[in-house]
């Protein structure tokens, strides 16, 4: 699809989560269907478009983008969340203390973004099942502790990969067309009080 394409929305999505959990080809394995071992750490921020076709026929620009997870970076962070509408949240399956910093980035979240916006939980890696060091169930429990869904994935064996930015784009659609409907209500009911008023 092309950048001429027409759309009916684009969203703002954020990948998010500590140096070196995978975000970089995580993004690339769906933008561009490639993966490689090696990337340099992000510096600062990279972003890419997507014309992404919904379940309902709709077609949406995704911009997608990827933010550097190193200490330093993260008050640059905060004024990439205005006006995001979803993230994808990513921790490192082989790096314990990757998942230990999800609560961290969860409360920088509450913290900076609109409490509208959607999230999901990434548990990259999972092809390296020798070197595991967080469990398929302390995953899931700390989805649900966090009322989050979560998708255990691979960018390299591209595992759920697309199936979870799908997953969130659908999810943001569901927001936004119900931010949509009610302000269309609460327009009409402010019509029709305006008209009960006296000339």
């Amino acid at each position: 699809m092309t950048e001429n394409a027409n759309t009916d929305f684009a969203f703002k999505i954020l990948l998010l989560g500590d140096s070196s959990v995978g975000k970089t080809c995580f993004l690339k394995r769906y933008t561009d269907n490639t993966f490689q071992d090696a990337y340099l750490s992000t510096i600062g921020f990279d972003f890419k478009f997507k014309f992404v076709t919904l379940d309902n026929g709709k077609t949406v620009k995704v911009q997608l983008w990827d933010t550097a997870g190193q200490e330093r970076f993260r008050t640059i962070a905060k004024s990439y969340y205005k006006g995001a509408h979803g993230i994808i949240l990513i921790y490192d399956v082989t790096n314990r203390k990757t998942y230990d910093n999800i609560k961290k980035w969860l409360n920088q979240i509450r913290d900076e973004a609109s409490n509208r916006i959607s999230i999901i939980l990434v548990a990259n890696k999972i092809d390296c099942e020798d070197t595991r060091q967080v469990t398929k169930e302390e995953g899931e429990a700390l989805a649900k502790a966090s009322n989050l869904p979560i998708f255990e994935a691979s960018a390299k064996d591209s595992i759920n990969v697309n199936e979870s930015f799908q997953f969130l784009i659908e999810k943001i659609n569901e927001n936004v067309s119900n931010i949509i409907t009610q302000n269309v209500t609460k327009l009409n009911n402010n019509k029709k009080q305006d008209k009960k008023g006296c000339c």
